[in-house]
């Protein structure tokens, strides 16, 4: 399911999904200046990282991510926002990303299917 609402003044774009046996809501919202994402479980944000491109002479990209709040010994949480910000910025290499991963299961499987429904309902 999803809604895209033309009144907010953010685009923003809302789905829910099933993954891994958990009913997953996600929110998307394209700001002028950043790419937010919300994915819970849980009904709470989780997890905060913020993800950039890293500007530089280097011919291969490089970015920079950071655990902003929640847990910051999850290898799998910090893999889905580097995800995020690599595809994110081959589209618009200048916004950031901020992610919130409220989630029961913290699996790849699940990581997959919602870096996959972020990836397919953008709005970058």
């Amino acid at each position: 399911m999803e809604s895209l609402d033309a009144n907010f003044p953010v685009r923003h774009r809302k789905l829910s999904l099933e993954t891994n046996g958990n009913k997953t809501e996600i929110v998307l919202c394209s700001y002028e200046d950043h790419i937010l994402v919300i994915a819970t479980q849980i009904g709470a944000m989780g997890t905060i990282l913020h993800a950039r491109k890293e500007e530089g002479m280097s011919v291969e990209p490089t970015f920079s991510v950071s655990v902003i709040f929640g847990k910051r010994d999850e290898p799998m949480l910090i893999a889905t926002a580097r995800r995020l910000i690599d595809h994110i910025s081959s589209y618009v290499p200048s916004k950031p990303l901020v992610l919130s991963l409220g989630l029961k299961d913290h699996s790849s499987e699940t990581l997959k299917e919602i870096v996959a429904a972020v990836i397919e309902n953008r709005l970058w």
